[in-house]
């Protein structure tokens, strides 16, 4: 746990809600409350804290908005409808969110990032940020790319795409593919296979791989064509792509940490597992 100086006592705050009733319910009410508290300054220019609520989904909304002003910026969440991952609050809790809020002396829990680079055969380089993952496939045939690590060919794969995941990410669409979880202290990124095809001809690992902080993944296409390329929830399309790299980023999303902050195996159980009876 880290904390961050603030040079003013105010806290400027920036509301993100996404568009349910119950969470424009809870975004009205906090700004209610912190449009007449003179230790709050409402604003979504270079907030201080940015409140998300909703989901997971909105989160992520949230994080690319500010993806620039990670060095400042402080997350945290409520969530309005199915349990969210990333948020430590019920839409019930909001008195409890603004008491800590107001006690708050700037500490924060801190998670890794990915970075991605996507380089064209026009010599373009489009440079991304992921909190989750970020997956490459192709649609219309199948996929194959050199998988290097750190330098040295990893595999030749085959089949619908690749999935690389941070360790929050590691419990979204990553542990839909079977790969496995990590608990974000682990400074490493983890690479897994989408569907791979494997027979007498044709083999890969077929099993995740977890990346220190130090290597470098590259995946080289050995086909041209229109490839989909998902950072986190936003989807693109690039013709003719050469590498995709991927990276632990030198910056990390800061969440603001408070007596209600969720750790991360009570986040992993209550969303995969539940109550467990005694």
């Amino acid at each position: 746990m880290t904390q961050m100086n603030y040079t003013d006592k105010v806290k400027r705050v920036a509301l993100i809600a996404n568009g349910k009733y119950q969470s424009k319910r809870v975004a009205s009410k906090l700004f209610s409350v912190f449009k007449d508290d003179p230790d709050f300054y409402l604003s979504k220019k270079n907030p201080d804290i940015v409140i998300s609520i909703g989901g997971d989904g909105i989160l992520l909304s949230a994080f690319h908005m500010y993806e620039k002003e990670l060095d400042r910026v402080r997350f945290v969440g409520i969530h309005t409808g199915h349990l969210g991952f990333y948020t430590d609050y019920r839409d019930f809790e909001v008195d409890k969110l603004i008491d800590n809020l107001r006690k708050d002396k700037g500490e924060q829990i801190s998670y890794p990032i990915l970075k991605v680079a996507i380089s064209l055969d026009d010599g373009r380089v489009i440079k991304a940020r992921a909190l989750n993952e970020a997956t490459v496939k192709r649609i219309e045939k199948t996929m194959v790319a050199d998988v290097i690590i750190n330098h040295v060919k990893f595999e030749s794969f085959r089949g619908d795409g690749i999935s690389v995941s941070t360790p929050t990410g590691s419990t979204a669409y990553n542990k839909s593919l079977g790969g496995a979880v990590l608990h974000p202290t682990i400074e490493a990124l983890q690479l897994t296979e989408i569907s791979s095809l494997n027979n007498r001809v044709f083999r890969t690992l077929g099993s995740s791989v977890i990346i220190p902080k130090k290597d470098k993944i590259e995946l080289v296409p050995k086909r041209l064509g229109i490839y989909t390329i998902s950072i986190d929830n936003k989807t693109y399309h690039f013709k003719n792509v050469t590498k995709v790299e991927y990276f632990i980023d030198n910056e990390k999303i800061h969440f603001v940490s408070s007596p209600s902050h969720t750790s991360f195996w009570e986040r992993v159980k209550d969303a995969f597992i539940g109550e467990i009876d005694s």
